[in-house]
């Protein structure tokens, strides 16, 4: 489910039994908890199981009238309701999972339990994420009531609107709203995710409007993906000089040439993709005058992209990672067969 749509369902169901959220780092799980546990007027006990040991837990046994009994820590025995949150729980070692068992299912520790009305909510990366998570014991996950969340640009736009992010960020994701989330990726490398892009937002906030382009560069490609971080250093280019596709589209300018303005030339040629997958019908017979005169054009556009940089170019036609196409057939068909001709008519 998407971020939006998790508070309902914790409302409903984190009240009767203690729910797990398995989602991708920095899509805002902790946030979501941490909000959800706000509305409810409770405070958030956050517990991370990679930096617990058992007895953080279970607590120290103490004498009482010459008996001995485990006294929990402070931060888990408290008199008020609360809501647990075990962060990072699937990553805990498996002795420190097995002490959750009964704080998670029978909501006490020891002799210590939960006041009513608390909720105990966990949350972990998948291993598929390339991220530190160990197996879960099938007691564990047996436990608990289990949700998968993905990153939602709808979600992430509503509460960016009020969260002071960055006017360039806000309109890049407009632009490329399918660039808010990328799969970690295997290696040691950045990867945009929607606490990357908070990172960046806060980052281009700090520097303030005199930011150079050279360290507009360098923070998006600390913070993002690396073809995310080239198209947005071009995109911050085009909003500086006001240099937009629409420009290239009507043939008022050409493609920018210049070796420094290759990040800008990428960003377009993404742009340029993006108009032709959203504008151009499946079928040929459903096209406007208007929309087959823009056809025509974008094949003389793709000649002189290509002219510049086949790296470029050729991802504005290439199938998508499953090998399936894109562009609508009949417009393939065209730049087949047209494509020579126009090359022969530049030379």
């Amino acid at each position: 489910m998407t971020p939006a749509q998790l508070p309902d369902l914790l409302l409903h169901v984190a009240v009767a039994r203690p729910v797990f959220l398995w989602g991708a780092p920095g899509i805002g799980k902790s946030s979501l908890v941490r909000d959800f546990a706000a509305a409810l007027g409770l405070d958030c006990v956050t517990l991370v199981g990679t930096q617990l040991a058992p007895e953080d837990l279970i607590g120290v046994p103490e004498l009482i009238d010459g008996r001995s009994r485990f006294a929990p820590p402070e931060t888990i025995a408290r008199d008020e309701p609360y809501c647990l949150f075990l962060d990072e729980l699937n990553a805990s070692s498996p002795d420190v999972q097995k002490a959750f068992y009964s704080l998670i299912l029978d909501r006490r520790i020891g002799a210590y339990e939960l006041p009513a009305g608390s909720i105990v909510i966990g949350a972990g990366n998948r291993a598929s994420d390339n991220a530190l998570a160990r197996p879960m014991a099938s007691a564990l996950v047996n436990r608990m009531i289990h949700v998968h969340l993905r990153a939602a640009y709808p979600d992430w736009v509503n509460w960016a609107a009020t969260a002071g992010i960055h006017p360039w960020v806000l309109g890049y994701l407009a632009e490329r709203p399918d660039h808010l989330w990328s799969a970690p990726p295997k290696t040691e490398e950045t990867f945009s995710t929607p606490r990357s892009w908070h990172m960046l937002s806060d980052a281009l906030h700090s520097y303030g409007d005199g930011v150079g382009e050279e360290m507009i560069r360098l923070l998006a490609a600390g913070t993002l993906g690396p073809p995310h971080a080239t198209a947005f250093t071009g995109y911050v280019k085009i909003v500086r000089h006001r240099f937009g596709l629409e420009a290239i589209v009507r043939g008022d300018v050409g493609w920018p040439a210049a070796p420094a303005d290759r990040d800008l030339l990428y960003f377009l040629a993404e742009a340029f993709r993006a108009r032709l997958t959203k504008d151009l019908p499946a079928s040929k017979e459903h096209a406007s005058p208007g929309l087959r005169q823009f056809a025509h054009r974008a094949k003389a556009m793709l000649v002189e992209l290509a002219e510049l940089s086949l790296e470029c170019g050729r991802p504005v036609i290439a199938p998508d990672q499953a090998g399936r196409p894109v562009l609508p057939a009949w417009f393939l068909v065209e730049i087949s067969r047209d494509l020579p001709r126009l090359v022969a008519a530049r030379a």
